[in-house]
């Protein structure tokens, strides 16, 4: 049976084995909040060293790349700047302080402040995007994914315009032999602005405007202990250039990495065993 899927401008539950219930907020404009699922020693804690993947994702409409800075003068993107809907992961580790920048060119974009980090190893995301069709200002959003078992996605809005759509996850099916019953593929909303965790396995992602119109369409290959990110992405500006809406997916999994296994049907999860922390503020 499907969990309902809860709004991060709300609370999200996430449920730890054991029956432990933690609440965590996640919020909009770059503030990142957490909840820590057990008990940790504190001199246990600040011997070990915690790996944290920072994952960026360029929602921002503009024709022009973008460049990622830590504080004044560290270029974290010198392979190249990020495009728009262009998404990386660095390995450069963060400490409580630092100030990620944003350049197009020689001008500064935003700047992102991050006053924590996590005391577990996770995948940090941080999307920046456009913050409304009038002004050319950013925004960001951002999230601390935990160590789950399941696959987990994100799915952030960061459309700017009029129009309304909504996304679906659909179960992709084996084609039936001769003979079989076919069966309708299995699908459930993915709310924006949530965390969901789901089984292993090939989805579609939809993306249908309010009359169930199709808008767009990607691959989802979710494998076990992976973190991803669905994005509604454009903006119906009134001043300069406009960009469709569009839906992005990242990472691509390799559909090789399922391999021949079995795997259980379509289950979107009320984000369990969450560990989703404050690191930013900005």
């Amino acid at each position: 049976m499907a969990c309902r899927i809860l709004s991060v401008l709300g609370a999200l539950a996430a449920v730890a084995s054991g029956s432990q219930v933690q609440q965590a907020h996640l919020g909009g404009r770059g503030a990142l909040a957490s909840a820590h699922v057990g008990r940790r020693g504190g001199g246990f804690v600040r011997g070990m060293e915690f790996k944290h993947r920072l994952r960026i994702c360029n929602a921002y409409p503009y024709s022009a790349a973008m460049d990622v800075y830590r504080g004044h003068g560290e270029k974290l993107t010198g392979d190249g700047p990020m495009a728009y809907k262009d998404c990386r992961d660095f390995a450069a580790p963060l400490k409580a302080g630092d100030r990620l920048e944003f350049r197009v060119g020689d001008a500064q974009a935003g700047t992102f402040s991050v006053s924590d980090l996590p005391n577990n190893d996770a995948v940090l995301l941080l999307v920046i995007h456009r913050h409304d069709v009038e002004s050319t200002a950013v925004s960001f959003e951002s999230h601390v994914f935990a160590n789950l078992l399941n696959a987990q996605v994100a799915v952030i809005d960061t459309y700017r315009g009029k129009a309304k759509a909504h996304t679906r996850i659909v179960d992709v099916v084996k084609p039936k032999k001769d003979g079989e019953k076919e069966e309708p593929p299995k699908s459930e909303e993915l709310r924006f602005d949530s965390v969901v965790a789901v089984n292993q396995g090939l989805y579609e992602v939809d993306l249908e405007a309010e009359d169930g119109e199709p808008k767009a369409k990607e691959q989802l290959v979710a494998l076990s202990r992976q973190s991803y990110v669905v994005m509604r992405t454009g903006v119906e500006a009134e001043a300069g250039e406009s960009f469709p809406e569009e839906l992005v997916v990242y990472p691509r999994s390799p559909l090789s990495a399922l391999g021949g296994a079995a795997r259980a049907p379509l289950s979107i999860l009320a984000f369990a065993c969450a560990a989703m922390a404050a690191i930013a503020q900005w």
